[in-house]
This record gives structure tokens, sequence and C-alpha cells, in this order.
């Protein structure tokens, strides 16, 4: 069985759409970071996506793990021309589109964005390299709300629309395994 700790990076306190941009992470609850630590595998492998609130996360919970490189693969839904801007302003400029990004996720890009789809297609590439590279392991991997949940609809089989619903709170752990190539979800928006 390989397991994949799924956790989310520290909160970034944005209250706009934050994809692609290079926002750093709040990791001043200690107290929380020193909780996720005792609770991950102390000799798990560690990787983040290469934005900053993810890498900075990662760096906080390294301690006895082996770090691989970040991955600009594992980065946040790219949210193109929406990103920094306000859910509100957004569905005001572009209401039809916004609906379908929320309502019927899957195909549905922000300009100059990404969909889910095309995010799941990333995120998924990299999860089954890890997987296939270190069999059996526990793999922690920092990385954003979208990216986590993309990889719990795989595991879960639901849909991209079911998915959203799910709460993925900053500093929170999803854990999910692979054996034998079926997934499974262990915990999901575990807090420690």
């Amino acid at each position: 069985m390989t397991r994949f700790w799924w956790v989310r990076h520290g909160p970034t306190h944005e209250k706009t759409m934050t994809g692609w941009r290079d926002v750093p992470a709040d990791l001043s609850d200690t107290a929380a970071l020193q909780r996720l630590n005792a609770h991950l595998p102390a000799q798990a492998l560690l990787t983040s996506s290469d934005l900053i609130r993810a890498t900075a996360t990662a760096d906080a919970l390294a301690q006895t793990r082996t770090r691989l490189p970040p991955d600009p693969s594992l980065r946040e839904i790219h949210f193109g021309d929406w990103d920094g801007r306000h859910w509100s302003d957004i569905a005001t400029t572009d209401p039809i589109l916004s609906r379908q990004f929320w309502e019927d996720p899957g195909p549905h890009r922000a300009p100059g964005g990404e969909s889910w789809d095309d995010a799941a297609t990333r995120a998924t590439a990299t999860a089954d390299a890890l997987a296939t590279a270190h069999p059996g392991r526990d793999i922690i991997i920092v990385a954003h709300f979208g990216i986590i949940l993309t990889q719990l609809a795989r595991a879960t089989g639901q849909t991209p629309y079911q998915t959203l619903a799910q709460t993925i709170d900053p500093l929170s752990v999803t854990c999910l395994s692979l054996t034998d190539g079926r997934w499974q979800a262990l915990s999901i928006n575990h807090r420690p």
C-alpha cells in the first residue's frame, strides 16, 4: 500500500481567487504545525507545489522526512484572469462562465486559465509517477484546495461537482491509499 498524505498549505487570509499567484502562508500557529508534524509519518517522503505557500509549509514539516523537489504540476487550479479578483466581481462581469465553472466543473476554464479536468490530469500524472517511483511508501504532498479535491474525487469516484462540496481546511490532512491499483480515502480534511 502506498499512502498519500495530502496536506493543504497554511492559511493565506486571501479573500479573492488565489490560484497561481504566489502569496505567502501564515505559519504563525506553531501549535497547529506541531500537531500536524506529530500526525504525519516521520519517515515519509515530502514534496509540494512550487508556490511559496506550499513550499514554506513543506519546509516547516521537513524535519526527519526526505524532501523531494517542489513540483509545479502540484499548483492550484490556474484561475487565469480571475486570479486576484473577488468572486462577486467575477459573477458580475462573467456571469455565465462563472456559474458553469462552479456548477459544472470539469471542462470549463477561467479566461486564460485551466479547467478542473486540466488540473486533475496534471496532478494525477504526478501522483502516479510518485507511486511508481516509490511503491509502498508514505508520501506527503503539500498542495492546494483544488488539487487535493481532484485526487479525492479520483479516490472516491465522486463527480467534480460533488467533491467541490467537501471542505479542505488549511493545514488539514486528506490521506488516500493506493493498493493493487485501487484508490481509497482513509481520512478527509483531518485536523490533527
